[in-house]
Order: C-alpha cells, then sequence, then structure tokens
C-alpha cells in the first residue's frame, strides 16, 4: 500500500517520504504504546552483529540465499555509514516490509524492494542477486527514512526516530500514540515491532 498525500505534525503534518509493509499483521494489542517515550530506548536495542546474527536463517527461509543474507549485510553497513541511519534500524525495517526476501514483490502503488519505498527498485522472484542490485534497494530505503528522520528533527535519539519510523509506515503521525495508525493507514503495531526486532525478538 502506498500513501500518496498525507499530513504530519503533532497529529499531522505532510510527509516527505514513506513506506508500507507487505503484509498488514492484524494482532490484538501492540506490545508498546503512546509516545516515542514509552518505546524502548536505545541502550536496551541489541548490538548490531547480535541482532543482524538472530535474523540470518529467517531471511533465508524468507526467499533469500545465505549470499543474498550477506550482501545484504553489507549493503547496510555501507548504507549506515554514507546515509547516517542505525544499521539496526535499517535492518529492523526490512525485516518488518520484506522478511529480507531480496526477490519481494512491489506492493501499493510502486512500493517496492527489501524495505517497499516508493519508487525503489525491484527484483520481484528473483534471489542471488548482485550486490549493487541489494545496495540499490537498501540505499533507496534508508534515504526515504532519512527523510522522516529529518522531518523529526534529524537527532540520533529516540525522540526522532520512533516518529520517523511511524510516518515511514503510514505517513501521517499522532505524536500522542506511536501505536496509532493516525488516518487509517498502515499498520498500528508498526513502530512497536520494529522496536521489538532491535531488542531481537523473532515473529
Amino acid at each position: 500500500m502506498a500513501f500518496k498525500t498525507m499530513m504530519v505534525a503533532a497529529l499531522a503534518a505532510l510527509p516527505a517520504v514513506f513506506a508500507s509493509p507487505i503484509e498488514l499483521e492484524s494482532r490484538a494489542g501492540c506490545k508498546y504504546n503512546g509516545g516515542w517515550q514509552n518505546f524502548p530506548s536505545m541502550s536496551q536495542w541489541l548490538p548490531w552483529t547480535t541482532v543482524f546474527g538472530r535474523y540470518q536463517q529467517d531471511m533465508v527461509n524468507a526467499g533469500s540465499t545465505w549470499d543474498d543474507v550477506g550482501r545484504i549485510n553489507v549493503a547496510i553497513s555501507n548504507a549506515a555509514a554514507t546515509i547516517g541511519v542505525d544499521e539496526r534500524v535499517i535492518l529492523a525495517i526490512i525485516l518488518q516490509e520484506s522478511h529480507g526476501y531480496v526477490g519481494v514483490q512491489c506492493t501499493g502503488n510502486n512500493d517496492c524492494g527489501l524495505m517497499q519505498c516508493e519508487g525503489c527498485p525491484s527484483f520481484q522472484g528473483r534471489n542471488g542477486l548482485p550486490q549493487s542490485d541489494t545496495s540499490a534497494m537498501i540505499n533507496g530505503g534508508t534515504q526515504h527514512f532519512k527523510g522522516n528522520l529529518e522531518n523529526w528533527g534529524n537527532q540520533w535519539a529516540e525522540s526522532s526516530i520512533y516518529p520517523a519510523l511511524r510516518e515511514y509506515n503510514s505517513g501521517s503521525v499522532n505524536s500522542g500514540d506511536l501505536s496509532t495508525a493516525a488516518g487509517g493507514f498502515g499498520v498500528p503495531c508498526y513502530v512497536a515491532d520494529v522496536a521489538g526486532r532491535m531488542l531481537g525478538d523473532v515473529f
């Protein structure tokens, strides 16, 4: 699902970039609710190598090869260094959007690639991709998220990261409850799920 026109501010304002997950999960409730203060602190996130190691098999189970997984690792590290987004956030978005399958289909209106971002390259139904293709998907999605982060102060802090994740998924942001997909678009538990992945939750 793609969202072309939305408002994002305290309750709504105009987003620069956004993306949507390949499947809309429906669960009874979210693990975290409310404002960014109620979500896990960055000090609780697992180290990058631990988080990545925990999800490698899941990415293979989703359809990527082990070589693909290695190239995802390289692409995330490079995007983090050049664009300025933490590796753990990039990986968590990938897992939430595509489960790490490099051949994931596009959804909505041209939301494509590992991070399901609007206008990103797609390699539907394929795996064993070269590094350049894997990096193109991850660079595109990371640039999109960086735009969201800039809308929320561009700080490497929970107060910027969690609202930016809400915007990436649904466009509009209710800053008082980041587990609300304001405007009815997106997955209510998206931010809570991404936060959980950075703690090592596997689901």
